[in-house]
């Protein structure tokens, strides 16, 4: 066992254009002050990180390190949720997910997915030269659209949309091998990979490549009615990210899991921050020290009631309490006999 790393924030959800969270000095600075050791960063916001330098010069990510160990931070892992979304699209979303794209690909679903999958490798890059060992994503989804099954889905077509996931991901997964990083794909809904299942799926299709690994939070497993602590049992081996986030189900008699089409606000599953929610974090942190989990408590905040800035330094304080130092001895090695092989003969009667 070891004590988890922490507490950690991915600043995608506050990176914006007003100062401190335009730039990345101003944005560490401003996460040490809310009391974080790490922070996780989207690869895709120019504000606060060049990919494309990143993934060709290891001074520049020096550098980038150094920015944020001058606030007493670590750079925990970087993050390409955006472009990994775009690897896999169905038809369907193309409209609604073509802002994620460089506008010199929007418009164009292949070359669009050309451009992810080079944008995900050079991550995978920049996260070597970083130093780092994890890398957090997407899969993007190209059989969510069926999820429901009505009208019932014709034989073989699920197969087919994960045999075409694992192709497009197989490369880029070698590539990470080659860098000697993790893929933690974020299990969450609206990706191929929503559920333990689908990821199992997933899984056997690229050979259970040893760099197709989970970014684990719970928040989406309570939304789902998961059980997200058996979850930690049965995939611990493959959780190599960790994402502190909260939330809530209270369905009623109108509305439950699929939320009626209404905002968060309104919905019976919300996504709250860290303490206002339902997750027992106190399992969470147990489980996850308990078989040897060797990442970083990282806090993304997402909530519809409170403010950002709120949720993130109560954030802050809400993981450092949760973290478990481990501990050195067993709790009753002061009841120890001290016996030897002899002794424990004659306790046994043999003797």
């Amino acid at each position: 066992m070891q004590t988890i790393k922490g507490p950690a924030l991915f600043l995608a959800q506050f990176a914006g254009d007003a100062a401190p969270f335009n730039s990345w000095k101003s944005i560490t600075r401003w996460a040490a002050d809310c009391g974080y050791k790490g922070v996780q960063i989207p690869s895709w916001d120019g504000r606060l990180f060049d990919l494309e330098k990143a993934a060709t010069s290891k001074d520049y990510c020096d550098e980038v390190k150094g920015v944020a160990a001058e606030s007493g931070l670590a750079v925990t892992e970087l993050s390409t949720h955006l472009q990994g979304q775009l690897v896999a699209v169905h038809p369907a979303y193309d409209t609604a997910f073509d802002g994620f794209a460089a506008p010199s690909v929007r418009g164009n679903p292949k070359a669009r997915q050309e451009w992810a999958v080079d944008q995900v490798k050079k991550a995978l890059t920049a996260s070597k030269n970083l130093g780092l060992s994890a890398h957090a994503t997407f899969s993007g989804a190209l059989a969510w659209p069926y999820v429901y099954p009505w009208p019932q889905r014709p034989a073989g077509l699920i197969e087919e949309a994960f045999d075409e996931l694992a192709r497009r991901w197989t490369p880029i997964l070698n590539h990470a091998e080659d860098c000697g990083i993790d893929v933690c794909y974020e299990i969450h809904p609206g990706e191929d990979l929503h559920d333990g299942v689908s990821y199992e799926m997933f899984l056997e299709r690229t050979g259970n490549h040893a760099r197709a690994c989970m970014l684990y939070d719970p928040s989406h497993y309570v939304l789902q009615h998961l059980d997200y602590l058996q979850n930690i049992d049965i995939y611990h081996q493959r959780i190599r990210m960790f994402h502190v986030k909260d939330a809530e189900l209270n369905p009623t008699g109108r509305q439950g899991v699929y939320g009626g089409y209404q905002s968060w606000v309104d919905r019976a599953g919300r996504f709250r921050s860290l303490g206002d929610g339902q997750v027992d974090f106190g399992g969470v942190f147990s489980k996850l020290t308990q078989y040897g989990f060797d990442g970083w408590a990282v806090v993304e905040w997402e909530c519809c009631l409170k403010h950002p800035e709120d949720g993130a330094r109560e954030g802050a304080d809400f993981v450092r309490a949760h973290l478990i130092r481990v501990t050195e001895k067993a709790f009753d090695d002061f009841a120890d006999a001290g016996t030897d092989r002899a002794a424990n003969r004659r306790m046994l009667g043999l003797d």
